[in-house]
């Protein structure tokens, strides 16, 4: 039987291949960026909520603390929407590439919101990754929109993962999610509402889909957002955090794979890829031997 750790290795790999998978769904659905997340959210919602009525979790919360859950459901809103736009006027190599500097963002955001010194080495990886962006500027300038709107897409990221480091260290993972996914439902359906889209023909959804969204709800945000918390207490932070940045990855290789040439990119654009993920990947582990040693 395999052990704790090795089963904890390979579910979080499949985790990230998930992760990795959602992009390609991103591609598949036909709906705009704003309906897409909306209804990814509301279905999300769905499913934590039935696992935590199985759970019997307890849904109180302190006011302070449920405003700070609602605004963090606004920042993933926006991020996801940001993202799935950028997969619909790019492609999902360019989205995942510039994604993949959310780690950057994080390690500058960290100490203006919370007085965290700032990190030589840091800086010095941040000039790696203005490198990389510049050469697929420069190789990919046809996309420059999906470029500006990844980037966008990183930076709401790493803002999340910021203030959620926070919050997750005190309340339960599934009970966070639930509030934060309700936030971004509810932010966006006053917004969906005042642009007059909830509209007869807003909620019919093909069938394909309405298949990729279940899939994209369930497995993709319900399960994987869970699955990933579970991990954690038997591998060490280093392993899920270089796990973690080969999302990106996983993501090329499939859109490759899947969308054939409308994903195959220019030389240029491997390289500035390369150079990225490389660092995220370094600065990954610069982070972990680090605190292994203090």
């Amino acid at each position: 039987m395999p052990s704790d750790n090795l089963k904890s290795y390979l579910q979080l790999h499949l985790i990230v291949f998930i992760w990795g998978f959602t992009a390609i769904l991103g591609a598949l659905i036909t709906l705009d960026a704003m309906p897409l997340v909306w209804f990814r959210m509301l279905f999300a919602v769905g499913f934590i909520a039935l696992y935590l009525y199985y759970q019997k979790r307890s849904l109180r919360v302190p006011t302070r603390i449920l405003l700070q859950f609602l605004f963090s459901g606004l920042i993933i809103a926006l991020h996801w929407f940001t993202f799935f736009h950028a997969i619909k006027i790019s492609n999902v190599s360019i989205t995942l590439a510039c994604l993949s500097t959310g780690a950057l963002f994080a390690s500058i955001i960290e100490p203006i919101l919370y007085g965290k010194k700032i990190v030589p080495y840091e800086v010095f990886f941040g000039l790696l990754v203005v490198i990389g962006l510049y050469i697929i500027f420069n190789v990919e300038g046809n996309y420059f929109l999906g470029i500006i709107t990844a980037l966008t897409s990183a930076f709401l990221s790493a803002l999340f993962a910021v203030i959620n480091s926070r919050l997750v260290k005190t309340y339960d993972a599934a009970v966070i999610s639930f509030y934060e996914l309700s936030g971004g439902v509810l932010f966006f359906s006053f917004l969906l509402f005042f642009m007059d889209s909830f509209t007869m023909e807003f909620f019919h959804l093909s069938a394909r889909n309405l298949i990729y969204l279940l899939i994209l709800s369930s497995i993709c945000t319900a399960y994987a957002f869970i699955a990933s918390t579970s991990v954690m207490r038997f591998l060490s932070p280093y392993t899920v955090m270089l796990t973690i940045n080969l999302e990106p990855i996983y993501g090329i290789i499939l859109a490759v794979l899947i969308f054939e040439e409308k994903e195959k990119m220019s030389f240029g654009f491997y390289i500035g890829a390369l150079i990225i993920l490389s660092t995220v990947l370094l600065n990954a582990f610069i982070k972990s031997r680090k605190k292994a040693v203090s």
